[in-house]
């Protein structure tokens, strides 16, 4: 008799279900695959937007920048054991009281949620990068340009105050053209002593001297370089970059202390020109017998130029709250910023309006008087 095998295609079994099981037993059926409803797949799915949404919001920065109040130095003081204003060579009286400066903090390094954080807290400011950094600038690009005008602060506020005291001033050459008649004649830091025939006492001296001249014309530059004696040389006048009639020599002066004795302003990792009127007031309470301040906590702001005039910056709404909590009693508010500062000055801090470094002096010895001051 013949062998029959049952082939599988008639039978319905499957190689698998062929297995005898391994306890020679009944074979057990195969599992089935559990799968995710629509449902369990959303939350999965929602699970990971907001784990993503978690991270990006932690970690990944956004354009954006926070501003709030800044550290406040005492310019009649000292920071980090180093006299903040110093002169040497010159005799110098001592003062009470506080010339406190203000300062902003900026924060170029906000993430999602710190900018939410920061706004929800009212006590800083979330701004646009764009506002306070040129596309393509680097934070070292930003931080020479900030060092260099807080140098240009510290210069003007010397000049400022010893020309109110009555010290005489130069005319240096700042800064040269490259490529410009100036160019290979003069040097920065030169003294100017005459330009075009005419004698130079002040800046604005070599804009009259040049103000009728034309391009193609000659004229002669007196100058001291580096403590040498003076020597005149000729230069021929260019065409004015900016369309201007007269001729461009190529050189940007400015005026500087004519002074036996040194003014030193020593302040690390600050940045900005608008210490200026807090420096030169520091200068003149030091230099004179007269007090200032007389024990009170006098904070302010503003940048000034060589002549004394106190110009607006920025910020000032976050510097009355930083100048409050050092324990100011009284702020000195340029002129321009007073809408902004009476709008977010906190209660008991006095706001003196300022125009120029004259009316700064005449309003804290009003203080100190018990007299009127003029306020915002």
């Amino acid at each position: 008799m013949s062998e029959t095998r049952d082939n599988p295609s008639t039978t319905g079994a499957t190689r698998a279900d062929a297995r005898p099981d391994a306890t020679g037993g009944e074979e057990t059926p195969p599992k089935s695959r559990t799968r995710l409803s629509r449902r369990g797949w959303t939350l999965v799915f929602s699970g990971v937007l907001v784990v993503v949404f978690v991270l990006l919001g932690a970690f990944v920065r956004v354009p954006y920048v926070a501003l709030g109040p800044g550290p406040t130095y005492d310019t009649l003081g000292e920071v980090g054991g180093e006299q903040v204003v110093s002169i040497n060579g010159q005799r110098t009286y001592s003062t009470d009281g506080e010339l406190r400066m203000t300062t902003v903090s900026l924060n170029d390094e906000v993430t999602l949620f710190g900018a939410l954080g920061l706004w929800i807290s009212g006590r800083y400011a979330v701004a646009p990068r764009e506002d306070y950094f040129r596309p393509g600038e680097t934070d070292e690009e930003v931080r020479r340009q900030n060092v260099q005008q807080f140098q240009d602060s510290q210069s003007n506020a010397e000049v400022a105050a010893l020309r109110r005291l009555g010290y005489p001033v130069k005319v240096i050459v700042q800064e040269v053209v490259s490529g410009s008649p100036a160019d290979k004649v003069l040097s920065p830091g030169d003294q100017l002593v005459q330009v075009n025939g005419k004698r130079i006492n002040n800046e604005e001296d070599v804009l009259a001297a040049l103000a009728n001249t034309r391009p193609g014309q000659t004229v002669s530059l007196t100058f001291k370089h580096e403590g040498q004696p003076e020597r005149t040389e000729s230069v021929t006048l260019a065409r004015h970059p900016d369309g201007q009639p007269q001729g461009f020599v190529g050189m940007q002066p400015i005026d500087r202390a004519d002074v036996p004795f040194d003014v030193n302003i020593s302040l690390e990792d600050v940045g900005g020109p608008s210490a200026g009127l807090m420096f030169a007031l520091a200068i003149v309470d030091r230099m004179t017998p007269e007090n200032l301040v007389s024990g009170e906590h006098i904070a302010g702001t503003g940048e000034i130029n060589e002549k004394g005039k106190v110009g607006a910056i920025g910020g000032i709404s976050f510097k009355v709250v930083a100048a409050k909590e050092a324990g100011a009693t009284a702020f000195l508010v340029p002129e321009n910023n007073c809408a902004e500062a009476v709008a977010a000055a906190p209660e008991g801090l006095k706001l003196i309006k300022v125009t120029d470094l004259d009316s700064a002096i005449n309003a804290l010895e009003s203080l100190n008087g018990g007299r009127p001051t003029p306020s915002c």
